[in-house]
């Protein structure tokens, strides 16, 4: 009798744990089903910029993909690659790094094969620089080893896609990367001066630096039918032998040096020599796990100019994975017309992916793709790039200062420039991969960002006070602002900060898309609305407050509505067409209506 008790027992206990189960499987499904459906606006973006590299290692395996090395021979780590991957991303992503930022966009450096070897770092040679950051293209129709496979990355757009979170990749279609000695020697060309030199494995003795190879070794003046073999003169410009040389304008000139792409160019062109013989080992050496599948059918001569051809080699991402939009690099150094292609492929192509697979997450989603533009210097004016492809364009002009004394002047200006203007938007930043870190006070830099009319990026560690890197080569010009993310040193009390202002924004679309009106002075009271689309969205929010706060919310709410201040979780009731608030010690109030 007792062994039948315990055998009923049993079956009850594992029938509980399975109905458990279920439930908390729907109850997550249907979690990441709201996600997904979220009210999502381009003009309200949360954009999270990070640069994959110095973010998360998730694969340790790949860190020396193509025999990079994580520290050079002179001891430095400046410009080596650090370990983070895609598969470091979908693990934060799982964690709920992004969505608990209130992040609903990730921009993600250049994923495509980067150069395999370095170039000198700075004038003096002090350090190995390799292509972590995504701007040293060798081959758009690959990922990049140390970033990943095909397969990592197509989980990592679906698990964002999951979340409500749209997938922006940084693309460059102004030059390629550097020639090394390495991929003159993977890829069968050597216009070297001593032959005896193995520049597979070469590195600078005690008494060198790595400069020495393009003053010792390499030889820039000969081996015209060696340097043929690279991109080749149809394809690039540079100072080498049988090329033309770089112009003095924005479209021909060699950016920083960089082999400049012909992208003006309409005259047809063969697939680039080194491409040819890359191509041709990638199919020996069985590298179908970084293949983009569909850019496999771009992988041939088409007959077509360079441009063209970049233009079908990103495409094909965004057909392969449902990549979302483009952050475009150098955006002014090509011609207008050339993004205006990008930007029809890249349509068409997110709706081959989205028809190819209808049951992925995103897949129903009908915002068209979106393409930001880098035009350095440019503010918050209007001009031919939102003609030409553009929705965006990145702001380099928004006030970096700490005060919030001029957020009005600030807010008013912005809402009256973009958001009456439904083809109008910019990205607002204080933070950047080429303009430093901007550090202050970072719960007000937080405020005033976050609360930014218009779109907005968030550089990888604004949220967590992420210092630059410390190191003792000055001429490493851009490098501290690229300093690995502080996971174990997170600045608690800012990232609460910008956690609790970004889920208010993600969860209302007037932050970034609404009309801003100011309610008063001092302390500082301003709503947004937002009224289109059969959605009726209306926030209060106030800054500078100290203690307890009478305001006056009848311009939004009617008497007995019930409040919340979404930054403490306190609830109120409108009387008198007003509530009474206890700010918290950031003296930020983010009132909401909620269900009584």
């Amino acid at each position: 009798m007792k062994k039948k008790k315990k055998v009923i027992y049993l079956s009850i206990s594992i029938i509980l744990i399975l109905f458990s189960i279920i439930i908390s499987f729907n109850y997550f499904k249907q979690k990441n089903k709201d996600l997904e459906n979220k009210a999502f606006s381009w003009d309200n973006v949360s954009l999270y910029f990070v640069m994959t590299d110095r973010f998360y290692d998730g694969n340790k395996s790949n860190n020396n993909s193509y025999g990079r090395v994580g520290v050079d021979s002179k001891g430095s780590t400046v410009g080596t690659f650090h370990g983070g991957d895609i598969k470091g991303l979908t693990k934060k992503l799982k964690e709920g790094y992004f969505s608990d930022l209130g992040i609903n966009a990730i921009w993600i450096t250049s994923p495509v094969e980067q150069i395999h070897g370095f170039i000198s770092g700075d004038s003096n040679g002090s350090f190995a620089h390799y292509g972590y950051h995504g701007y040293y293209a060798l081959d758009w129709t690959s990922i990049d080893k140390n970033m990943g496979t095909v397969q990592e990355m197509r989980e990592f757009v679906d698990l964002a896609h999951s979340n409500g979170i749209r997938v922006v990749l940084d693309v460059v279609m102004n030059h390629t990367g550097f020639s090394t000695l390495k991929d003159m020697s993977d890829y069968d060309f050597s216009p070297t001066k001593n032959d005896t030199v193995d520049i597979s494995s070469w590195t600078p003795s005690e008494t060198e630096n790595f400069d020495t190879y393009n003053k010792t070794i390499v030889d820039y003046s000969g081996h015209k039918e060696e340097w043929a073999k690279w991109w080749g003169p149809d394809w690039i410009r540079a100072g080498l032998p049988g090329y033309t040389p770089g112009g003095t304008n924005d479209i021909n000139m060699n950016l920083s040096g960089l082999p400049d792409i012909k992208t003006e160019s309409t005259n047809p062109v063969d697939i680039p020599p080194i491409l040819k013989t890359k191509w041709i080992k990638d199919s020996t050496e069985k590298n179908n796990k970084w293949i983009i599948p569909s850019a496999e059918k771009y992988r041939e001569n088409l007959d077509i100019a360079p441009s063209e051809y970049i233009i079908k080699w990103l495409s094909a991402w965004v057909e392969e994975f449902g990549i979302d939009g483009f952050r475009c690099d150098t955006a002014k150094h090509i011609d207008m017309y050339r993004w205006q292609e990008l930007k029809e492929e890249s349509n068409k192509a997110l709706k081959t992916w989205r028809e190819n697979n209808p049951n992925k997450p995103g897949a129903k989603w009908i915002d068209d793709f979106w393409m930001t533009g880098e035009v350095f210097g440019q503010g918050i004016e209007k001009n031919e790039y939102y003609a030409n492809g553009f929705d965006s364009i990145i702001n380099f002009k928004f006030p970096k200062g700490d005060s919030l004394d001029s957020l009005e002047e600030i807010y008013s200006e912005y809402d009256d420039k973009i958001n009456s203007d439904p083809s109008f938007n910019i990205l607002s930043y204080i933070s950047s991969h080429d303009t430093g870190l901007t550090r202050g006070n970072m719960i007000n830099l937080g405020t005033k960002l976050i609360l930014s009319p218009g779109g907005i990026e968030i550089y990888y560690g604004d949220e967590s006070n992420r210092k630059a890197s410390t190191n003792t080569i000055t001429t490493a010009k851009d490098q501290p602002s690229r300093s690995d993310m502080n996971w174990d040193t997170l600045d608690q009390t800012v990232l609460s900060h910008w956690q609790k202002l970004g889920q208010f924004r993600s969860n209302h679309i007037s932050i970034g898309a609404g009309t801003h009106k100011k309610l008063q002075d001092s302390p500082y009271i301003f709503s947004r609305t937002y009224t289109k689309n059969n959605i009726n969205d209306k926030v209060i929010i106030a800054t500078n407050l100290s203690g307890e706060t009478t305001i006056n919310v009848s311009s939004i709410w009617e008497n007995s509505t019930s409040i919340r201040d979404f930054y403490t979780g306190k609830k109120y009731t409108v009387k008198d067409n007003k509530i009474t608030v206890n700010a918290d010690i950031n003296g930020v109030v983010l009132l909401e209506k909620v269900d009584k």
